[in-house]
């Protein structure tokens, strides 16, 4: 606990647009949870709070969470990058082990940890990250340069990716494709290189989604979700989105007021919570709310250039990674809830209900108020984070 009494004494430098953003997004998601959910919480559990109520402990702990962050110097987390993938990797199988992992909807993605059940895909995949930053700062070179450089990373990637899929996990597995070649391409990583495994990845993935009926359906029913073999099955979901969204017209129906959360949308309180916020809130509601992630994301980006520019290039590389997936993610969300996308099962980060996403989406934003705070205040670490190119 040492390494935390000399910044106990020091006077925090925090990024007031990336905190007040923050802020502003978990007073959003809160407010829309509690609306979306009542319904469904009432006629469960008797009460139209259950799901608030849980939420509010996930911020709750969450917070925690991000100011222990907020106290730990970025240095530590580069030394047990190795440890942190050795973990997320045994989250990733334990889940699969039977007796282990809980099964829901035909995927098994968590584990039950008694309070709550944790999705493993969310914790691993920070682990991942705060891993390839580190290895991307120790043989930027070797990335550069060869073809070995790229191909260790990849294989790491490749095993994470595959148990993921065991899982039937496609949206996880694809939100970490983009968010750690994303960190690679960023890194240096040759094009060539780049574009092999890009293409080869895409290929498995739809040859692996054409195995799988049911995903083949779900990715196939959003081309048309009108037609009468698909509406009240496969595209079921996205036909409710639509009305929603539709319903809003400019300015929305008012808070409270959705019609498609009362038992028409399914997930009305996870993967759907944009179309009952845009038919709440309308238009001019939606747009606002696009912006603070347009914001959110942007603040990200603007601290790895600070990063690099510093020549703080682990931190650099996570930051890509993180706006990465911040970026991705909500992308697929809305799409979907739109139906531009075949649906995935991805929550919109920071509104959708999912107590291990938010916790885990509260530490990474409090490691990125901590690279921020020792770039501002120059802060020096134990060791440079200064690419090997030598």
């Amino acid at each position: 606990m040492s390494f935390f009494q000399k910044d106990l004494i020091q006077n925090y430098k925090i990024d007031p647009v990336l905190l007040l953003v923050i802020l502003m997004l978990l007073m959003i998601g809160l407010i829309t949870l509690s609306s979306a959910s009542s319904a469904i919480s009432e006629n469960d559990f008797g009460t139209p709070f259950y799901y608030l109520n849980r939420q509010l402990f996930a911020v709750f702990l969450g917070s925690i969470g991000a100011l222990f962050c907020l106290m730990i110097p970025i240095d530590y987390w580069k030394k047990i990058g190795p440890l942190l993938l050795a973990l997320g990797i045994f989250l990733l199988i334990i889940v699969l082990i039977p007796g282990f992992g809980h099964t829901a909807n035909g995927s098994t993605r968590w584990l039950k940890l008694g309070v709550m059940n944790v999705q493993v895909s969310d914790p691993a995949r920070l682990c991942i990250m705060i891993y390839i930053a580190g290895y991307l700062v120790r043989r930027n070179r070797q990335l550069r340069e060869g073809f070995v450089g790229f191909l260790r990373p990849m294989l790491v990637l490749g095993v994470a990716s595959l148990l993921l899929l065991l899982e039937t996990d496609f949206g996880a597995t694809a939100v970490l494709l983009v968010t750690v070649l994303s960190m690679l391409l960023v890194a240096g990583a040759r094009i060539r290189d780049f574009l092999i495994f890009l293409l080869s990845t895409t290929t498995i993935l739809a040859l692996l989604i054409m195995q799988f009926p049911s995903r083949m359906r779900r990715f196939s029913g959003f081309l048309d979700p009108w037609d009468e073999n698909v509406v009240f099955n496969t595209g079921y979901q996205l036909a409710q989105s639509l009305i929603a969204i539709g319903r809003g017209e400019w300015l929305g129906v008012g808070l409270g007021n959705s019609v498609q959360k009362l038992f028409y949308l399914p997930e009305a309180h996870t993967d759907f919570i944009f179309a009952v916020f845009s038919e709440e809130f309308g238009l001019i509601g939606s747009i606002c709310l696009i912006l603070l992630f347009v914001t959110l994301i942007w603040r990200v980006f603007r601290l790895a250039i600070k990063s690099a520019k510093a020549d703080h290039f682990f931190e650099a590389y996570f930051c890509i990674g993180v706006g990465s997936w911040l970026a991705f993610q909500v992308a697929i969300n809305l799409g979907v809830n739109m139906g531009l996308l075949p649906t995935k099962g991805l929550t919109l980060p920071l509104i959708s209900y999912g107590r291990s996403s938010i916790i885990m989406t509260m530490i990474t934003l409090g490691i990125l108020l901590r690279i921020y705070h020792e770039l501002d205040s120059g802060y020096a670490p134990h060791s440079k984070s200064k690419r090997k190119d030598q």
